[in-house]
């Protein structure tokens, strides 16, 4: 809860930015890049929750864990409303 206090406009900029480049750039034409994103999110997460970076390094890596699925989140909802709109075409 302490993270999310103190990250929170990390985490609202986050949202907020993921959304403006995922309607900029739409959906990604195959699915790799999809995929080596989410498993990057899935290892920035298990890295914090292992507790394998101390100090300082591991508090970024802890913001780091809460702030990328949130943007990948903002860049799938922005590509959607790209798609939804006549923007993509």
């Amino acid at each position: 809860m302490l993270l999310l206090a103190a990250f929170w406009p990390g985490l609202a900029g986050a949202v907020a930015l993921g959304g403006l480049v995922g309607f900029l750039a739409g959906w990604p034409g195959g699915r790799a890049v999809p995929l080596a994103l989410g498993g990057l999110a899935a290892l920035v997460m298990l890295l914090a929750l292992a507790q394998a970076v101390p100090g300082l390094p591991g508090l970024w890596l802890d913001g780091a864990a809460l702030m990328l699925p949130l943007y990948l989140a903002g860049c799938a909802i922005g590509a959607m409303g790209n798609r939804t709109t006549d923007a993509g075409r």
